[in-house]
């Protein structure tokens, strides 16, 4: 189960950067059908083929470089859906009831990804379903990750336990609710980041600001709440973007503005969690993650966009969703030996 784990993990990874890949490339709609391609089951590669994929769909002229990119990502994301499919299947022999659930529930999540990546080809990439696909994917992603850290061989340290009960820092025992509220607090500041950034993606609003560290001279008085509603302009086709400048400029400024505040929060709760001996090594994991994924936006604004930069930040979100929640899996697993160290502590005293 392990190594349909790891599998379908990378496997996973692999989707989440081709979906970038594809976004970023206007490819979303190389393929104007859905599951096939121009009623093909693969590219039209013959010229009988490419004339009657015209004749079926003369608004959408055929790019085979597109339909490429669009259909690589659909394999990929079949072959992930058959994988899950299988893990599923073969959690019905786990001991634990956590991984048959964490099976199940991830093709449940499959089920709906595929769903919206239905909806994104045939509603023209409504920007609320192209967000939809962005965040199924990276939860697909996060739970796989939960999934295999649990599935994990538990290796005993050199008192003999599993896990170290004292972090050696003074920290008061209960300290680690601390720790915890605000884990949940950059949990949920980070996904409102990322769905900032998918908001900003599919709205083709990513190049609406090239300045630095301001946006257009006087954005405050461009600033439009209509950017934000989640059904848009009424359009036949939402690809290359239909909302206005002003929209598009606001859309920039708020995931700006609320990257500061992710940044902020993250490297709070990786300087927290240095304190404590076990949750070392991925705090620093993760204000390096941070510090990267800034880079990557400054370079992406700096460079107007280029290709491999904006693929790397996308990969950069999910590294940082990965990050935050290995954090949060670790940090719970350190709550409960501090509290069973403690019960044993008591219980020897008595």
């Amino acid at each position: 189960m392990r190594l349909l784990c790891l599998f379908s993990f990378v496997l996973t990874l692999l989707v989440v950067l081709l979906g970038a890949y594809t976004r970023l490339t206007d490819a979303g709609l190389g393929c104007p059908d859905w599951p096939g391609c121009y009623g093909f089951n693969a590219v039209p590669q013959t010229v009988s083929e490419q004339q009657l994929a015209v004749s079926r769909f003369p608004e959408r002229p055929l790019d085979i470089n597109k339909a490429s990119n669009e259909m690589l990502h659909r394999y990929a994301a079949g072959s992930l859906g058959l994988s899950i499919l299988v893990l599923a299947l073969c959690s019905l022999r786990a001991r634990h009831r956590a991984y048959r659930s964490g099976a199940w529930l991830l093709l449940a999540l499959v089920i709906v990804q595929a769903s919206l990546g239905m909806l994104s080809v045939t509603l023209n990439l409504l920007p609320f379903v192209v967000l939809g696909h962005l965040l199924g994917g990276l939860s697909i992603l996060a739970l796989l990750f939960l999934l295999l850290r649990r599935t994990r061989p538990m290796v005993p340290n050199r008192s003999g336990s599993y896990l170290s009960v004292n972090s050696g820092t003074g920290a008061r025992p209960h300290s680690g609710q601390h720790l915890l509220a605000l884990w949940w607090l950059a949990l949920l500041v980070l996904i409102i980041q990322i769905a900032l950034g998918g908001w900003t993606a599919a709205n083709y609003a990513a190049l609406a600001c090239v300045e630095l560290p301001v946006c257009q001279g006087d954005w405050l008085s461009q600033w439009q709440w209509s950017a934000f509603h989640p059904h848009g302009m009424p359009a036949v086709s939402y690809q290359y973007g239909v909302l206005s400048a002003e929209e598009r400029i606001t859309i920039h400024v708020a995931h700006r503005l609320w990257a500061m505040v992710t940044t902020l929060l993250l490297l709070t709760l990786a300087w927290r969690c240095s304190q404590v001996r076990e949750l070392q090594f991925l705090s620093v994991l993760l204000a390096l993650g941070v510090v990267l994924q800034v880079a990557l936006g400054v370079a992406n604004v700096w460079w107007r966009l280029p290709l491999p930069l904006a693929v790397a930040h996308n990969g950069g979100a999910a590294l940082l969703l990965l990050l935050v929640t290995g954090l949060g899996e670790r940090l719970w697993l350190v709550r409960e030996a501090t509290w069973l160290g403690t019960q044993c502590l008591l219980g020897t005293r008595q």
